[in-house]
């Protein structure tokens, strides 16, 4: 999930001009490759060379609150195993991502699926995160161009907000990605998301900093969508451990059957 996943990836995630800080209105080669640097360091806080996580999810909709309680793990940047251990009815169900693949596991049928193209939009485990966020998470630096866009102090707190724009040949669905992390600890506090349009379509917020994985961390990530502002998706970890020894074949089809 190093993703909103892994920041849970998952997904974690990642420029207007406000009053009180110096706004940059395009980027120059020195400044975008600060930014590419911090943002790997963004990316950093929840990626070592390979994770295991304990999360707790909540899913609100219009029809329903649904609970969750995940186990996942990574290595790498292309492989990703997510497990749900509750509730009872939903044991065992499983997602891996490997490459650009995804498959799921439905263990009261006994049957694994691959995703195809088609589905990639549709939702994840029943949340406002995407199958696509599984796949294109890890992706950022290849498809988007980023720089830093305000760098100041903004309501007491010294920020920096970077917006990443979509290269030209990049298969991605958005139109433009905004991260706003607290300066010098890189801890993020919101990512916006706009569509093709540069209409706001989900805002993730990152709250109760606290140790994990052996340094300060955002343990809660709440995610909204634009169009549907009295929903939400929480993800709340409970533990996380980094770099830490996985075999490869932890991440293999006979390993997602596993209960």
């Amino acid at each position: 999930m190093r993703s909103a996943l892994h920041r849970f990836g998952v997904l974690c995630a990642l420029g207007s001009c406000l009053c009180g800080g110096a706004a940059v209105a395009q980027p120059e080669d020195g400044q975008a490759e600060r930014a590419t640097q911090i943002l790997r360091e963004v990316d950093d806080l929840w990626r070592g060379s390979s994770s295991h996580a304990r999360v707790a999810m909540q899913v609100k909709t219009e029809h329903y609150t649904r609970n969750m309680k995940m186990e996942a793990w990574s290595k790498g940047k292309e492989e990703t195993l997510v497990r749900i251990v509750a509730p009872l009815k939903e044991k065992g169900t499983a997602t891996l991502k490997s490459g650009n693949n995804i498959f799921t596991y439905l263990p009261r049928t006994d049957r694994t699926i691959r995703l195809t193209s088609g589905m990639m939009l549709g939702s994840w485990m029943g949340s406002h995160f995407t199958n696509d966020d599984l796949v294109k998470e890890s992706r950022r630096e290849e498809d988007y161009d980023a720089y830093i866009s305000f760098e100041g102090e903004r309501d007491g707190r010294q920020l920096l907000e970077f917006t990443l724009l979509p290269k030209a040949d990049a298969a991605v669905v958005w139109g433009k990605l905004t991260l706003t992390v607290l300066a010098g600890s890189y801890i993020p506090l919101e990512e916006i998301y706009y569509d093709e349009d540069m209409q706001v379509a989900r805002t993730i917020t990152f709250s109760d900093v606290k140790p994990l994985g052996g340094r300060e961390r955002p343990a809660v990530l709440h995610v909204v969508p634009a169009d549907k502002p009295d929903e939400y998706t929480e993800l709340v970890y409970e533990s996380l451990q980094l770099d830490i020894q996985l075999s490869d074949a932890m991440f293999s089809l006979s390993s997602l059957r596993r209960r």
